[in-house]
């Protein structure tokens, strides 16, 4: 009873170190939405591809869903985590979620300005593997304060980003798999191992 006692005590202190070290608010609801509007995007530009006459500014309606996609992604993500916080009865804007935004945010936003750069200058057929490598990196940047399934979700983003740019022809189905399938498949193994008692309750 006792070594079963000081295993139980041991625990505690592990959830309680890692409750002050890491942010463990984030939804996985809120990756599987981001992985349904992702295909859901995919899903528009490939019929646009595949009209028998594609629109003069087709690059500019590409870049409109990807925008579109990202700003619906960012708001379900902040709403979800603070519902998520709430029941756990954490504030959202604390020391570890600051950590973690200031490790991730360099190697996003660098990206957000690469990509950028890429647009305006017509180099339309890597923006889709660049943006899965920042992201990547931001995953892998930021992980260390929050869970560890985080760091495998940028590790596979990063990879799928530079196969996309050594098989070209395929950019829109790697941004599918990277930001379609990849986050439904993250969020459904967060939701499931770590919320689904938490709603439940």
């Amino acid at each position: 009873m006792e070594d079963k006692d000081l295993y139980d005590e041991l625990s505690s202190i592990k959830k309680i170190m890692e409750r002050s070290t890491k942010f463990i608010s984030l939804s996985g609801l809120s990756g599987i939405l981001a992985g349904i509007y992702a295909l859901a995007g995919a899903g528009m530009a490939y019929m646009l591809l595949n009209e028998s006459e594609l629109p003069a500014d087709i690059e500019l309606i590409f870049f409109a869903i990807a925008v579109v996609v990202l700003i619906l992604s960012i708001s379900t993500g902040i709403w979800l985590t603070m519902r998520n916080a709430a029941r756990k009865g954490q504030t959202v804007w604390n020391q570890s979620s600051r950590a973690l935004l200031k490790n991730g945010l360099l190697p996003l936003l660098t990206g957000g300005a690469f990509i950028l750069v890429l647009f305006a200058h017509g180099y339309y057929h890597i923006i889709a593997p660049s943006c899965l490598i920042f992201y990547g990196l931001a995953l892998t940047a930021a992980s260390q304060y929050t869970y560890g399934d985080v760091k495998w979700l940028g590790v596979t983003e990063i990879i799928l980003g530079l196969l996309a740019m050594v098989i070209p022809g395929f950019d829109l189905l790697f941004w599918a798999l990277g930001f379609g399938v990849m986050h439904i498949l993250y969020g459904s193994i967060m939701y499931f191992k770590y919320e689904r008692e938490n709603n439940a309750n």
